[in-house]
């Protein structure tokens, strides 16, 4: 039986962490400055659009997007004085709809803001959307982006004078270890899995076979890792 974890998202593409990726277009005369971030929560998202309203204070329009979760089930987004969906909701469109390399449309944890500076000529409501749409998509084509993965830590004590031989042989299975604690009185190996109850029985059944059944897999919870992109 599948656990019920199961049924939520294991992986999905996100920014590279650390500094804001900014991108700038100039369509019309009018500058569309995009700064993208990685971010955890709403709190970090709108963060980011209160600095660059501090740093584009004299700025006429900050609008923003962003889709927050492994399963992108929040989604929110500004227009800030611009005419009704010709902003944000362009913005977060762009966002659900970015394809990685491997064909899959799963970014998140990404907060996207459009720092506006009017040129002095129109764009229509039609030129908006194209406008701010191409601002986050062109920004995403060329921002650094990772695959982060839900791994499920599990652990495997054993005597001192077996650890190194059933950790190589471990790694020899293809099998990813997250470091060995040596104790007083045995030595305590880690694997991290994918979080599936499919990988975690295999795993299982492996390990009885390298130990000849002396050791058990003992699940530790589980920790998000980011991945390069394939």
């Amino acid at each position: 039986m599948a656990d019920e974890d199961d049924s939520r998202a294991t992986e999905y593409t996100v920014l590279a962490a650390g500094q804001a990726f900014r991108h700038e277009l100039e369509i019309k005369r009018s500058r569309f400055i995009t700064v993208l971030r990685r971010a955890e929560n709403e709190d970090e998202a709108r963060a980011l659009v209160s600095e660059l309203r501090r740093e584009f204070h004299d700025a006429r329009h900050h609008c923003s997007a962003f889709v927050l979760g492994p399963d992108r089930l929040i989604q929110r987004s500004s227009d800030d004085g611009e005419p009704s969906r010709t902003a944000g909701i362009p913005m977060l469109e762009a966002i659900i709809k970015r394809e990685t390399s491997a064909g899959n449309a799963d970014l998140s944890d990404v907060s996207a803001v459009v720092v506006r500076y009017f040129g002095g000529i129109l764009l229509g409501a039609g030129g908006l959307v194209r406008a701010y749409s191409e601002s986050v998509s062109t920004a995403l084509e060329l921002a650094p982006l990772v695959r982060r993965r839900r791994l499920r830590l599990c652990a495997v004590r054993v005597e001192h004078a077996a650890a190194g031989r059933l950790e190589n042989d471990l790694r020899s299975a293809g099998y990813v270890m997250a470091g060995t604690d040596y104790e007083a009185r045995s030595a305590v190996l880690r694997l991290a899995l994918p979080d599936e109850s499919d990988s975690v029985a295999e795993a299982a059944s492996r390990l009885a076979a390298l130990s000849a059944g002396t050791a058990e897999l003992m699940p530790e919870g589980t920790e998000w890792v980011d991945l390069p992109l394939s």
